[in-house]
């Protein structure tokens, strides 16, 4: 009996193309948001036949975007957790993990109102939300913060300003590994600039002292 020995190349080359179509889709759909599906087809290297194959619309490929961009967030957002750093230090901590991922999927509210829709993003972003706040509220009580604000609409200027250095970023008119920006965050909370800056300090160095993730 012949063994069917193409099938696991040609699986393996399936996965290949459908991560290489949507790395694509991230980077273009970054810089260009009306890109054709044809356009994206030639800028990832594969056939329009190949694209379709994997997602037969523009909606099948968003959608798939944002499942991806879905766990990814849930994953940094485990990882940028710290309820037992002070809540100025959570606060910088959290943005600095963040900071890669949302590099990554700023093109999703880009897209919100017309191809995702907004609740569809706002489910995808909810749990980086629901912790800022949480940030923000214990740090209300512990006097770092002060309530000028209700700690869920800050929250929302906060993200606002976040995606808003993203695209300043995407543009090259700024250049930031993220620690700019949560110096700006902090400041923004109503933390005093010398004090926002010394403590993105110390987030940063609890950073570089963690183990590296193990890349399966």
């Amino acid at each position: 009996m012949t063994k069917p020995v193409a099938r696991v190349p040609q699986r393996r080359n399936a996965r290949s193309n459908r991560a290489r179509i949507l790395a694509t889709a991230r980077h273009e759909l970054g810089r260009n948001p009306d890109i054709t599906l044809e356009e994206l087809a030639r800028a990832a290297g594969v056939v329009r036949r190949t694209l379709f194959g994997h997602f037969p619309g523009r909606g099948a490929l968003l959608e798939a975007l944002a499942e991806e961009a879905s766990e990814t967030l849930r994953d940094a957002v485990a990882v940028g957790v710290r309820p037992e750093e002070p809540a100025e230090r959570a606060l910088a901590y959290f943005t600095l993990s963040m900071w890669p991922v949302g590099d990554r999927y700023r093109m999703l509210l880009a897209l919100a109102q017309r191809d995702l829709g907004a609740e569809r993003v706002a489910e995808i972003l909810r749990p980086a939300r629901d912790e800022v706040t949480a940030i923000l509220e214990r740090g209300r009580r512990e006097g770092v913060f002060p309530a000028h604000l209700p700690p869920a609409v800050l929250s929302a200027g906060l993200e606002a300003m976040t995606v808003a250095l993203l695209e300043q970023v995407n543009t090259g008119a700024l250049e930031d590994d993220g620690t700019r920006a949560a110096v700006a965050l902090l400041i923004a909370a109503g933390v005093p600039e010398r004090r926002a800056r010394a403590v993105v300090e110390e987030a940063a160095a609890m950073i570089v002292a963690e183990p590296a993730p193990v890349v399966e």
